[in-house]
């Protein structure tokens, strides 16, 4: 599915984020995310995510509770979770669930639909992006391209005339069964999540990456490498 005849978009309401995480994920695909800044504005839109649960998902960082780093992800839902990965690079989440249960959904692609030659300034200053689909294809490149930090953490995308708005799609893309070997361009695909180790990165007990088959701007999938004695 390109941009060109992607389906109209509506601003959802704060219970379309009170939902299951999984719902909410696969609910995001086809999203639009603007963010408005002086130097002009940037929009993407979304063509892969990750769901993280709480207490109940070993792959979350919610997973021993609330702290001081992910306290954003207890937050109601449609607010902005960013964090630093790895001390180099943000990637941004959209918090899922009530207030108070933390869980949220990790961007990792996107096709830019608006505002390509801004996001292609920001990718070019921190490094080489040779093509428009390599612009945010991946959560830091995501990041990047879309202009936004982890000075953007807590940012509720549903406040009016905020500087990140978020839109959805009016109809939703058909989820595939998990293992499915054949599916139409534009479903919704499922799998195991990048570089998660432990039973939260066991695709059969967590297939909570979530793509569009077809989709040029999805990441390359990469297993978690094991650690080095």
């Amino acid at each position: 599915m390109s941009a060109a005849v992607s389906p109209a978009q509506h601003d959802p309401g704060r219970a379309w984020f009170a939902r299951p995480v999984l719902d909410v994920a696969a609910g995001l695909l086809g999203a639009h995310l603007t963010h408005s800044t002086p130097e002009g504005s940037v929009t993407l839109r979304l063509t892969e995510v990750e769901a993280y649960g709480g207490l109940d998902d070993p792959g979350s960082h919610a997973a021993r509770g609330v702290t001081l780093r992910n306290r954003s992800m207890a937050l109601p839902g449609g607010h902005l979770y960013a964090y630093r990965h790895l001390g180099l690079h943000t990637c941004l989440n959209v918090v899922a669930g009530p207030e108070g249960s933390p869980s949220a959904v990790l961007l990792r692609g996107a096709e830019v639909i608006d505002g390509e030659p801004l996001a292609l300034a920001r990718r070019t200053e921190r490094g080489v992006a040779k093509t428009a689909r390599d612009l945010a294809r991946g959560p830091a490149r995501l990041a990047v391209a879309l202009g936004v930090g982890v000075d953007h953490d807590g940012a509720d995308l549903l406040e009016p005339g905020g500087c990140l708005t978020l839109s959805v799609s009016t109809s939703q893309p058909t989820v595939a069964s998990v293992g499915t070997s054949a599916v139409q361009p534009g479903a919704v695909v499922r799998g195991p999540r990048v570089g998660v180790s432990g039973p939260g990165g066991d695709g059969e007990l967590f297939p909570w990456r979530l793509w569009l088959a077809g989709e040029p701007t999805v990441s390359a999938y990469r297993a978690v490498s094991p650690r080095r004695r």
